[in-house]
């Protein structure tokens, strides 16, 4: 019975993400609609977009990548129980680093020198996210508040190198890296860090829910208080998760400009953090939900243009779509969670299996 209700406890967590998106594209179709357009017609053009030649389906892969990091970034974090919103900065910084050590660093080249800008990255971001971590545990500040202030502060600090010190000729950019990732489908940009944002994310779903120390990060994250009544340092795990955290992000960043951007310039990695969070709660806080909520973003995206072409359809009708999906995902979860909801479930589920025996 514990493996049948595990089982449909999974099932609930699936059905809510799908119905959000089932609900949020009907609402798109009635808004469309009332705007003169043709509902049918936009949506073909919008998967057409995303999908119609192999060009743009690997557009849509390229976009999703750095969703994926800020995503899982998001999600480690509140799998614990803290609220990390500066996946935004740390993914800057991560490709602050990068780019210095790319341009700037003498006597490693090639692959070496890819693998120590990536590592370096994820190792800034690390640092970059201990920050709120450390200013919560030691002095209880609220971490909320202190990751959206450093965010301000690594995107400014990012503006002030591409702008300065590692300005290239007269144009606020930064020179372009000297090692990228390699394209791994011909005829299109999906490059190498899809390998790794893949993995990434199979490899925090096998440590949060396949290893002990992934249990008791977990338990800390739905119960402080009877985690640390067990023994469990608290502080401690919140910590590791902030860095971890800031790791994936500062990653991310990292991947993103050997993969695509090759430089730091203005809007790089802009609105990467929020979009983050949102794709985490969209994907039900699981590394594997939040992989397809990224990729599900990344299709509107991608679409959204050869949508307005095709039948003039504004590209804001998109945005309101991802917006009433983060409206309904987080509504039915609430739901789902409610004590009556889940006794109504539960009693569902002793029926159906009684009227199975009998």
């Amino acid at each position: 019975m514990g493996v049948n209700m595990k089982l449909k406890n999974m099932l609930i967590k699936i059905l809510v993400p799908f119905v959000s998106v089932l609900c949020s594209f009907l609402v798109g179709a009635v808004m469309i609609a009332a705007i003169g357009g043709n509902p049918a017609e936009a949506y073909r053009y919008l998967f057409q977009g995303a999908f119609g030649t192999a060009a743009n389906a690997g557009e849509t892969v390229v976009k999703a990548v750095p969703l994926i990091f800020t995503g899982l970034a998001a999600t480690f974090a509140y799998k614990c129980g803290v609220f990390n919103l500066g996946a935004e900065g740390q993914f800057a910084m991560g490709a602050v680093v990068s780019i210095w050590v790319s341009t700037v660093l003498k006597g490693v080249t090639g692959v070496p020198l890819l693998i120590t800008s990536l590592i370096l990255g994820a190792a800034a971001g690390g640092i970059w996210g201990a920050i709120p971590g450390i200013l919560k545990i030691t002095r209880g500040l609220n971490e909320m508040i202190v990751s959206i202030m450093l965010n301000y502060v690594a995107v400014l600090f990012m503006g002030f190198l591409y702008s300065g010190p590692l300005r290239e000729g007269s144009v606020p950019q930064t020179a372009a890296v000297n090692d990228k990732l390699a394209r791994i489908i011909g005829g299109t940009r999906v490059h190498a860090g899809i390998i790794v944002a893949l993995v990434l994310a199979l490899g925090i779903h096998y440590f949060l829910f396949y290893t002990s120390k992934g249990f008791k990060l977990r338990a800390v994250g739905l119960n402080q208080t009877a985690s640390r009544f067990n023994g469990l340092s608290v502080g401690k795990f919140m910590l590791v998760a902030f860095i971890i955290s800031g790791a994936i992000a500062g990653l991310g960043g990292s991947v993103e400009l050997h993969g695509t951007q090759f430089r730091l310039m203005a809007g790089f990695g802009n609105g990467y953090g929020f979009d983050g969070v949102a794709i985490a709660l969209i994907g039900q806080l699981n590394p594997i939900g939040t992989l397809l909520a990224a990729y599900l973003f990344a299709v509107l995206r991608t679409g959204a243009t050869t949508m307005q072409v095709g039948s003039g359809m504004p590209t804001s009708v998109i945005d309101i779509v991802q917006a009433l999906i983060i409206v309904f995902a987080v509504a039915g979860t609430a739901f789902t969670n409610l004590p009556k909801t889940r006794q109504f479930f539960i009693n569902l589920y002793s029926t159906t299996g009684q009227e199975g025996r009998e």
